[in-house]
């Protein structure tokens, strides 16, 4: 009698507790006065946002606070969408210089099959960091070779890969072959490098592989291609399924990468894009994306200026080219912010800095319905701050995940508190 009754005691508590979980799962967050940024919409000055569950319910002005619901107050605050850094080794590279904590990289020059997700390191102290900063997603890059492979998009919270995932794959990693050891003026025709040359009979043995695979499916008398794993994992690129992300840089790179995609007739986003300025009618009129590359980086010759990095995403988008910024690295990936605020300090509107690190990303990555702006229905990954999110300055205070207020906590607030409690040698 004792045991069966200890037994619906147990059930009991665990039915409360459920519900309890469940009960917080489900909560409903309303913040509220802050100046609401929505990145596609105009600021809305003590407005309100609503979360319920992993959504934005509700944003706009004078919004009934629902029953039950917990209040954060946000006066004098400023409400942004979460940043996305369109291009990073987050998780991926702990220290650049030290081998054994670099895992961006398959051996081989082909490798359509790797995926970088699959490498990712979740504990990684380079992502808590970058999530302090502001942004809440980034796209995370395989590199090396000539087809380096796919890559993937994440949030930065979570314990594991699979509950990081946001979209995997997102693209296919591609070098594009480069001509810049070339002498040879840029009107001088220049015939095609061996890379270039191998890229092309890539993609046509991949083709020719998956007719082959589709006419023996079609008709069995007809014998089934020995199976390629480079060629199979080609098919979602050749088939137009999956895009094809070519890191490009020189003018004479870009304008034949163009014609590469015109030929192949293949989805395409540019990355790296160093001197696009030199080609941005070019690129706008082919109606390609451009995630530039670092802003920290040199300009590639000092005849084009010393500002050539800062002027390139000016020159692009008033040519006409959606561009989104990304870090190109782990632990610079904390400074994608400033990056875009450089864009800005140099020509580049200061509402088009801040969607190229929010909705422009969002759309060239294939997830604006969910994320990249503050409107009802996407998802809830808010940041909160003192003031402008582009500038240096300026403090975070409060980052929401999917609807859950995230651990701002580094190994540099760690070490803040620790000295903040040493204690002073007595004079």
């Amino acid at each position: 009698m004792i045991k069966r009754l200890l037994f619906f005691c147990l059930l009991i508590l665990s039915g409360l507790t459920f519900l309890s979980a469940e009960t917080k799962k489900s909560g409903v967050i309303v913040i509220q006065g802050a100046t609401v940024v929505t990145v596609t919409g105009d600021p809305i000055p003590g407005g309100t946002i609503v979360i319920e569950g992993d959504r934005i319910a509700a944003v706009g002005k004078d919004i009934p606070v629902p029953a039950g619901a917990v209040v954060l107050d946000a006066t004098g605050l400023f409400a942004y969408p979460g940043m996305i850094d369109a291009g990073c080794f987050l998780g991926l590279q702990e220290i650049r210089m030290v081998r054994a904590t670099v895992d961006s990289q398959e051996t081989g020059r082909v490798n359509p099959q790797v995926s970088a997700l699959e490498a990712l390191r979740p504990d990684s102290m380079h992502i808590p960091i970058s999530l302090s900063t502001g942004i809440t997603a980034a796209l995370v890059l395989p590199s090396g070779g000539l087809i380096s492979g796919k890559c993937g998009l994440i949030k930065l919270t979570g314990w594991t890969t699979e509950e990081m995932t946001i979209k995997d794959p997102v693209a296919m990693v591609v070098q594009f072959p480069s001509m810049r050891g070339s002498r040879r003026p840029s009107d001088t025709p220049q015939p095609p490098s061996r890379n270039l040359q191998d890229l092309q009979e890539i993609f046509d043995q991949a083709r020719y592989y998956g007719q082959a695979v589709s006419a023996a499916a079609a008709d069995k008398a007809l014998p089934l291609p020995d199976f390629n794993e480079t060629l199979q994992f080609m098919q979602p690129v050749v088939s137009g399924e999956l895009p094809v992300l070519f890191n490009v840089h020189s003018e004479k790179d870009i304008l034949d990468c163009i014609d590469f995609v015109k030929k192949e007739k293949i989805k395409a986003v540019f990355m790296g894009v160093t001197l696009g300025w030199k080609a941005a009618d070019k690129i706008a009129e082919a109606g390609i994306p451009v995630i530039l590359g670092s802003m920290t980086d040199m300009p590639s010759s000092w005849d084009d200026g010393y500002d050539a990095v800062y002027r390139n995403p000016v020159l692009l988008h008033e040519a006409g080219v959606k561009i989104a910024f990304s870090s190109q690295s782990s632990s610079l990936a904390k400074d994608l912010p400033s990056m875009a605020g450089k864009a800005a300090a140099f020509g580049l509107d200061r509402s088009e800095a801040l969607k190229a690190v929010t909705i422009n990303s969002a759309e060239i990555l294939g997830v604006a319905e969910s994320m990249g702006s503050l409107e009802k229905g996407k998802l809830a990954n808010i940041v909160l701050c003192d003031d402008d999110i582009l500038e240096l300055r300026t403090n975070i205070r409060h980052v929401f995940v999917e609807g859950v207020e995230a651990d701002l906590s580094t190994v540099y607030t760690e070490l803040l508190n620790k000295w903040k409690k040493r204690h002073k040698k007595p004079e």
